[in-house]
């Protein structure tokens, strides 16, 4: 199979459609945090990652500083320069500098993960047909969601809301399920979180932004400390 911009397309068209339905939940969450639908589908062509705009409109609806906003997108988003690293084994001799600046913008969960499981060289072509139908497909059903959730009754736009959230329950009851050491995590962070907005003194003294960085650091330092990864040495 030739790694070209039509067999890249053929490839990010399940993606497209899986972003489609979830980003229609985004579109509406946005606009019922009272962002502008217009700017909801800009954050949606500029951005294209999930958890981070999530956290970023509860950090702007909660009127938060702009060092939450960075440090929080930059702990969510750290995942994608790792991601972007490990392709670059696999990048065939064409992949220039600017191919590469401009292809990173599409690198997501999904398409680092199809673009990984090619057996031959990946080519800037295939790149750029991966990620089109995926951005679109993303920043449509952000518009979906923002211009016509208003037309759907109160309770159905609140379901539809919580779309969003069901994706990430989705992904990480898999690994949770897989491993103890991510349960314990995701248990700590959610403890930590639940003991943060309940408690009157700390609520009032810790914002929705910093919670968040403060809930996965910490659970994440903690696992780490007492659930290290093992490395086993190569032969």
């Amino acid at each position: 199979m030739k790694m070209n911009y039509k067999y890249g397309l053929k490839r990010g068209l399940p993606i497209a459609l899986g972003y489609l339905s979830v980003s229609f939940g985004f579109g509406i969450s946005a606009v019922s945090n009272r962002i502008n639908p217009f700017y909801a589908v800009l954050i949606s062509l500029t951005n294209l990652t999930s958890a981070g705009q999530v956290v970023g409109v509860s950090i702007i609806a909660a009127a938060g500083t702009v060092i939450e906003m960075i440090v929080a997108q930059f702990i969510i988003n750290l995942r994608y320069s790792l991601m972007g690293i490990a392709l670059t084994q696999k990048l065939d001799r064409r992949f220039s500098f600017w191919h590469r600046f401009t292809i990173a913008f599409g690198i997501t969960d999904e398409t680092f993960v199809m673009a990984a499981s090619e057996k031959d060289a990946i080519t800037p072509s295939y790149m750029y047909g991966l990620i089109t139908l995926p951005i679109i497909g993303w920043t449509f059903g952000t518009a979906l969601g923002a211009f016509s959730g208003s037309l759907l009754p109160a309770d159905i736009r609140l379901a539809l809301g919580l779309a969003i959230y069901a994706m990430f329950v989705a992904i990480i009851v898999p690994p949770a399920r897989d491993n103890r050491a991510v349960m314990y995590a995701i248990v700590i962070a959610s403890a930590m979180s639940c003991l943060i907005y309940y408690v009157p003194v700390l609520s009032s003294h810790i914002s929705s932004g910093f919670s968040i960085i403060i809930c996965a650091v910490a659970a994440s330092a903690i696992m780490a400390k007492l659930r290290p990864v093992e490395e086993k040495e190569e032969e």
